[in-house]
């Protein structure tokens, strides 16, 4: 959903440049831009939401939808606040107006060198073209915004890697065909990353005529690869997530230290590879 546009909060007649570039926890780089709503803006924007069209979609266009990447539509209408622990969630920010956390948060990721195209984050949607300017344009600091490019939801195209790759992405009954990427299962743009870097790793030990090199379970790389090549009747795309991972011998309640464990736990089994 890129638009073009270098200032914000304009409907509330101020005409300051953007300079709202917080990080959401700190974790972020200095490349996204926060709009925050209260919670009447919210509610407005919410309805409006909700309330507008979509497209038609024919047969062949209708699939399963993958929890990942769902229309921003849709995520809506499981309930007004689902947004607000979704794609617009407050939690780590600031509302420099008023110095408190704001209702929620729409953020912007810059998409130009030159800083004058952004994407509304997590906004994957079927609403019609005329509908998403209408509504979106209720965001605060979007109303005179031009958007360059509507929002289309992408085909989730994926080969069932389950029964036929193995946990080096590699055909079970071919051992010179290789796959990597979004057909494989893997879902996001780091995990696509991860399986090319185990194809590549791979190819290059087969043509010297080295053993292949399989990721430990206990390392995301690897527990991606597994959740990959075990059969499963119903395979769907995963994403890299600490649920993929084998558990800790110990039940820890404090996820913060759980999650650091477990990733001790991966660092080490990597640098274990030789």
């Amino acid at each position: 959903m890129p638009f073009t546009g270098n200032r914000y909060d304009q409907e509330r007649g101020k005409e300051e440049e953007i300079e709202d570039w917080e990080k959401r926890l700190g974790s972020q780089e200095a490349s996204y831009i926060n709009l925050p709503m209260n919670k009447e803006e919210y509610e407005t924007f919410y309805k409006e939401l909700v309330s507008a069209e979509v497209v038609t979609l024919h047969e062949f266009e209708k699939r399963e939808i993958f929890e990942g990447c769902m229309p921003i539509e849709i995520m809506a209408k499981r309930g007004e606040d689902t947004l607000r622990f979704g794609p617009l969630k407050p939690v780590g920010f600031t509302d420099p107006r008023t110095t408190r956390r704001p209702y929620a948060v729409v953020q912007l990721r810059q998409d130009d060198v030159n800083g004058t195209i952004y994407n509304l984050v997590g906004f994957q949607t079927n609403l019609k073209y005329g509908e998403q300017k209408r509504v979106f344009s209720h965001i605060p600091g979007l109303a005179n915004a031009e958007f360059v490019k509507y929002g289309v939801m992408h085909r989730n195209t994926y080969i069932n890697s389950s029964e036929l790759l193995d946990n080096t992405y590699c055909l079970k009954k071919n051992p010179n065909i290789y796959f990597a990427g979004q057909i494989t299962g893997v879902e996001g743009y780091v995990e696509s990353i991860s399986s090319g870097m185990v194809v590549g790793l791979n190819v290059v030990n087969k043509l010297q005529g080295k053993e292949k090199i399989e990721f430990p379970k206990n390392t995301m790389i690897g527990a991606l690869a597994n959740y990959i090549a075990t059969p499963n009747e119903k395979f769907q795309p995963m994403n890299a997530n600490f649920g993929i991972l084998p558990e800790l011998g110990e039940r820890i309640k404090d996820k913060k230290v759980k999650y650091g464990k477990l990733a001790d736990r991966a660092i080490e089994a990597l640098n274990a590879i030789k």
